[in-house]
């Protein structure tokens, strides 16, 4: 807690890692934003129901639009049945409710009138207030077409977290649309070159729908150019076309990479950067060049201990033999050291990358246990192969100081390379060690930790500067269910 009493006042660490864990901010604005959108008579009794729903934030909510023989009801079929969310069609919005709005737009039907928009909006609204919608989440399929269309679900709202756009060449559409059968039964829709059915049965029942014409198609498609940038760009913050004119499962993996993006969130955000990996991996190098790009404290665990034991304290003065020897300074000593590096002013407001701590999970537990929990925890992966290759062949010139390797940078002349000298630390069975040692926590490691970020290290370090920094700067992709063989058939 804070004391008012003590002069400047800091918000204590763990003050903000629990409202960064909890997504205090960002229920916060999706309370004043609800409040700004449905405008209740009783805005407290609102958010204290808005608060007792439950799971109504995790759940997908996805618009898949497109123009005719795009793919649309195809990848929201097959994304439905990969995320278990309810498939949202309107022309099935008439079979299963009775309520007045459903029969008012039974007989705009039934006239061979067009319904209402604002008739339509409600109608959306309506069904996803059901329970399935609210506890499953939506993939609402070919609506809206227009701007008016979206502008009207807005003001319902009806928001949706992404939006889908797929689109191809219309001699492409043209040439699909053609070739378009429906099975009458089911609803599932097939084409006579690219997705045939295997089933005799199926095959005899499927039937050509109406107005697939290529002079039809053209106008249809004219129509949907016409309205085409309103939609884009009423959804552009959420929204991202995919090609559809290539194999189905291919456009099937793009839209699921796409929503299982979270978008960047307006709340505040101090890194917390853990980089994990073996010996030669590239941690120090890499947490300098993040430190230095984004103005961040570099927390190196072993230069803390070494600058700690310099110092003349008591702590100090129990590091000093350690450091000293080259021995292992015991976890309770280090806890000390890093949480008061941890603790630090800069560290809390602008953030950390911490290297050389934890190497197993009783250390990570002890560091979790501290109050320093990293939101973004980086593996930086490297065969022992390449790692005996980049220490074991280190040399370092001791008249210089100039660091040396025999294959990435050989001394420029034999006099150099007479003088240089190899660190006993950096003999093949020290590094063997060290790759035992990493080798036996790695796993729990990654079991302890949630959303690990593997990286190749094996690779030019400032590409590995840049895979790391998209990882920091995105959000995580949320977890979805992992796809079962017989829901990827196409």
């Amino acid at each position: 807690m804070m004391d008012a009493t003590a002069k400047p006042l800091r918000v204590p660490p763990e003050i903000s890692v629990y409202a960064e864990q909890h997504g205090i901010f960002d229920l916060i604005q999706k309370m004043v934003s609800s409040l700004l959108t449905d405008r209740p008579e009783d805005p407290i009794q609102y958010l204290i129901d808005m608060l007792k729903k439950s799971g109504g934030d995790e759940v997908p909510r996805i618009f898949i639009l497109g123009p005719p023989a795009s793919g649309k009801k195809t990848i929201a079929k097959m994304l439905c049945d990969q995320i278990n969310a309810v498939l949202l069609k309107p022309e099935d919005f008439f079979l299963d409710d009775v309520s007045e709005r459903v029969k008012e737009a039974l007989s705009y039907k039934m006239s061979n009138k067009e319904i209402p928009n604002t008739l339509w909006a409600m109608l959306i609204q309506e069904r996803l207030s059901k329970v399935d919608c609210f506890k499953r989440g939506w993939v609402l399929v070919g609506f809206p077409t227009t701007r008016e269309q979206a502008v009207l679900l807005q003001e319902a709202s009806v928001m949706p977290q992404h939006v889908v756009l797929l689109d191809a060449p219309d001699t492409v559409l043209i040439e699909r649309n053609l070739g378009k059968r429906i099975d009458p039964y089911s609803g599932d829709v097939y084409h006579t070159t690219f997705e045939w059915p295997s089933d005799p049965n199926v095959q005899k029942q499927l039937v050509k729908p109406d107005n697939i014409s290529e002079k039809e198609t053209a106008k249809e498609l004219l129509a949907y150019r016409r309205h085409y940038h309103g939609i884009f760009n009423t959804y552009n913050n959420i929204c991202k076309t995919i090609n559809a004119d290539q194999p189905c499962i291919d456009v099937f993996s793009q839209v699921l990479t796409y929503v299982q993006q979270q978008h960047r969130s307006a709340a505040p955000f101090t890194p917390r950067i853990l980089l994990y990996g073996p010996p030669g991996s590239g941690r120090s190098l890499q947490a300098a060049l993040i430190a230095q790009k984004y103005s961040i404290v570099n927390i190196c665990c072993g230069q803390l201990l070494k600058e700690a034991a310099a110092g003349d304290t008591k702590l100090g003065e129990l590091l000093k033999p350690y450091i000293e020897y080259g021995q292992q300074v015991p976890d309770n000593l280090v806890i000390k050291i890093l949480k008061d590096g941890l603790s630090n002013f800069d560290c809390t407001t602008r953030g950390w990358v911490l290297h050389g701590f934890p190497r197993d999970v009783e250390q990570a537990t002890e560091l979790k246990d501290a109050g320093f929990v990293p939101n973004r925890v980086v593996f930086l992966d490297i065969t022992d192969d390449a790692v005996m290759e980049r220490l074991t062949l280190r040399m370092t010139d001791p008249v210089t100081g100039e660091r040396y390797h025999s294959v990435y940078k050989p001394p420029p002349n034999p006099k150099v390379q007479s003088r240089l000298q190899r660190n006993p630390k950096d003999s093949e069975d020290n590094v063997q060690h060290h790759l035992d040692v990493y080798h036996a926590s790695v796993w729990e490691m990654e079991k302890f930790y949630d959303n690990v970020i593997h990286i190749n290290a094996d690779q030019d370090p400032h590409t590995v500067f840049e895979y790391i920094e998209s990882c920091i700067v995105n959000p995580i992709p949320k977890k979805i269910q992992k796809p079962k063989t017989a829901e990827l058939h196409v």
